[in-house]
């Protein structure tokens, strides 16, 4: 009887073990199969950037940028800050009759003359100098910032700017102050107080050395804003 039940106990356990071996190999077999599965769909389907990935181009242009291309309304004020100088007037001037654009020497060679009543041939280069870096430093940064030219300080050019146009009813306009009148009505007044001092006006402290200073603040005053407005 014992030896009948280790033949069944050898039996069963070869059952087993049957079982097991075709159990691994299928196993192991369709492992096999995925992954080669896998790999076909990988080489016959290409990858593709999903489309949240994908960054499109933005669709608005900044307000900036397109506030710089297409320009804004300028204040009065401004149009008038920006042409009550001479130098930043010939500049918009000397574009406008060039094609909308020029350097800045050449337009600093053209005011010079103009400024000196001469040919730009005839200028000195101390006289093209005074011009070139009131303009680099000053007007042109300003008329820059208005986006009435564009300046690029680096390259030394300049164009017309999409603010231009607001400017043209005032350009030709007299802006500029009539000098004269100013220093004739300051002697006229001068000699006006001299004349009434001179008549009892010393017993009221109207003495010649009041009149005299007089004079010579109000002469100053007008020189000094006339430099400012026309350099």
């Amino acid at each position: 009887m014992t030896t009948d039940q280790s033949k069944d106990d050898g039996g069963v356990l070869a059952f087993v073990r049957s079982v097991a071996s075709r159990g691994s190999d299928q196993a192991v077999q369709e492992t096999q199969q995925t992954k080669e599965t896998q790999r076909s769909e990988s080489e016959t389907s290409p990858s593709e950037t999903p489309e949240s990935a994908i960054k499109s181009p933005p669709e608005n242009v900044p307000k900036e940028e397109k506030q710089k291309e297409e320009g804004y309304e300028l204040p009065l004020d401004q149009i008038f800050e920006i042409l009550k100088n001479s130098r930043r007037r010939e500049t918009l001037r000397y574009l406008k009759e060039n094609g909308g654009e020029t350097t800045l020497s050449e337009v600093a060679e053209h005011i010079a003359a103009l400024e000196n009543d001469t040919t730009v041939k005839a200028i000195s280069s101390t006289q093209r100098k005074r011009v070139y870096v009131g303009l680099y430093q000053c007007h042109l940064p300003k008329m820059d910032d208005t986006d009435v030219v564009e300046f690029d300080q680096n390259r030394g050019t300049i164009e017309l700017g999409p603010n231009v146009d607001q400017l043209d009813p005032y350009l030709d306009e007299p802006v500029e102050q009539e000098w004269y009148k100013r220093y004739m009505g300051v002697t006229f007044a001068g000699g006006g107080l001299f004349a009434v001092g001179q008549a009892g006006g010393a017993s009221y402290g109207l003495t010649p050395t009041v009149v005299v200073l007089f004079l010579l603040v109000g002469i100053t005053a007008c020189c000094v804003t006339h430099f400012k407005q026309t350099t």
